[in-house]
């Protein structure tokens, strides 16, 4: 049986007495968690957000919540802290390349870090998240559960990658490769940022939010089918609508909108390029 239909098969049982074949399949999927072999969405050309969900490994995840037990975790610092057994600090060795400045930060256990990943403090990442090579997580940052984060990314100061763990099915959020996202910025929903695009500091992205293209002249939605997409190389700022019926209108009343300006160009570049000494 594979491991994907032994965590489905030990998922849906209703039962408290967890054998050794529960503690075994959750550390098989955290292992591979750990080392990226396994994700929990992975890139799909034939679906139409570019992307699909592996609802077995989200299970298991959920399946290691169920089995934990909550425990006094050894860390350094005068406050400790208490969480499931099954989902400590990630152990991060040298030979990763991954830099972890000092100040704060906590990536949990079942996380993959990429080569030349860098974690400004404080930052947290959370398990069932894929974060490839030469990322940049800034100060105050969420990566949230499952999200997927794709190679030279910046996360600016502030932002916030929402996690979607439950419902199974649900994508959760995706940001391709060489995407910004700015400052104060929230990504939720299983939204999917594609490639090269930019985030202007300040923008939400929600299921519930339509992102109105200028250049165009497109309105992008989420559907049954596809969750909301931002397309690739996009520049996108905050914006605001006006209300157009009711006693919105009569009070002249806008509400908020994502909108994009423009498509990335030379000028793009130039101004967001990450300073490679930092690295």
């Amino acid at each position: 049986m594979s491991l994907a239909e032994r965590i489905e098969r030990l998922y849906s049982q209703q039962t408290t007495n967890y054998g050794p074949e529960f503690s075994e399949a959750f550390a098989e999927l955290k292992r591979g968690l750990n080392t990226g072999a396994i994700r929990s969405a992975e890139p799909d050309g034939g679906s139409a957000s570019g992307w699909r969900v592996n609802t077995w490994v989200k299970m298991g995840i959920l399946l290691g919540f169920r089995i934990g037990r909550v425990e006094k975790m050894p860390v350094a610092g005068a406050m400790p802290f208490f969480d499931k057994n099954t989902y400590p600090l990630k152990t991060i060795g040298a030979e990763g390349g991954v830099r972890v400045v000092p100040g704060g930060s906590s990536v949990r256990d079942g996380v993959y870090l990429g080569k030349g990943v860098v974690c400004m403090p404080p930052m947290y990442v959370n398990v069932g998240a894929y974060v490839d090579e030469g990322t940049m997580i800034d100060s105050h940052a969420l990566v949230g559960s499952c999200a997927q984060i794709g190679k030279r990314v910046h996360l600016s100061a502030a932002s916030q990658i929402g996690g979607v763990l439950e419902p199974v099915g649900a994508l959760p959020v995706i940001i391709e490769d060489d995407v910004l996202i700015g400052g104060n910025c929230g990504i939720y929903e299983g939204t999917v940022v594609k490639q090269r695009a930019v985030i202007g500091a300040g923008t939400i992205l929600t299921g519930s939010t339509p992102v109105y293209d200028l250049v165009r002249g497109e309105v992008y939605r989420k559907n049954e089918q596809c969750p909301l997409v931002i397309p690739e190389e996009a520049v996108v700022v905050p914006g605001s609508r006006a209300v157009s019926s009711g006693q919105g209108k009569e009070w002249n009343i806008s509400i908020y909108t994502p909108v994009i300006v423009k498509y990335r160009d030379s000028k793009t570049d130039t101004s967001i390029r990450l300073e490679d000494l930092l690295r």
